[in-house]
């Protein structure tokens, strides 16, 4: 039996978005500033916008002792993890300003992202920048990870 899985995305240019997303997209951006990547050089910050309006970052930090550094979108979500938080967020973005195109999350970013989501039990809105005004949107981490490594059902 042939399946096809279609992956779907939308693109749009930052001045596009409405002012809760490129707020949560500006967040991201500020967050990749204060990144520690003096390894890689490739600074990288993530956003999540919560149900009531906060927005909380956390970006890529690198370590001598290398894999022992964590991406941007492990930073935050841990945290939000850590403070029971991930029921509440509704979107998350991330942005890696020295990039000329939106970057896209690596596939262990990709499987906490998706079980993350899974957990707060209400899709999130994905937001993925570069340094240039272009803006890719995904509706739901299952898009980001068709197949996803799954211990348990949630």
């Amino acid at each position: 039996m042939r399946r096809q899985r279609i992956l779907e995305y939308e693109e749009f240019w930052l001045e596009e978005l409405g002012e809760a997303e490129r707020s949560l997209i500006l967040s991201a951006k500020a967050a990749a500033e204060t990144a520690y990547a003096p390894y890689s050089g490739f600074p990288v910050g993530a956003a999540a916008r919560l149900r009531d309006g906060r927005i909380l970052t956390g970006n890529n930090q690198e370590n001598a002792a290398y894999p022992s550094g964590l991406c941007a979108e492990r930073v935050l979500l841990f945290y939000l993890g850590g403070q029971s938080l991930i029921p509440e967020v509704e979107a998350l973005a991330v942005c890696a300003p020295r990039s000329t195109q939106p970057i896209m999350p690596c596939g262990a970013c990709r499987q906490v992202i998706y079980e993350y989501e899974q957990r707060s039990r209400a899709p999130w809105q994905f937001f993925f920048a570069g340094n240039s005004n272009l803006v890719f949107r995904f509706i739901k981490a299952e898009t980001l990870l068709p197949f996803p490594f799954v211990w348990k059902p949630f």
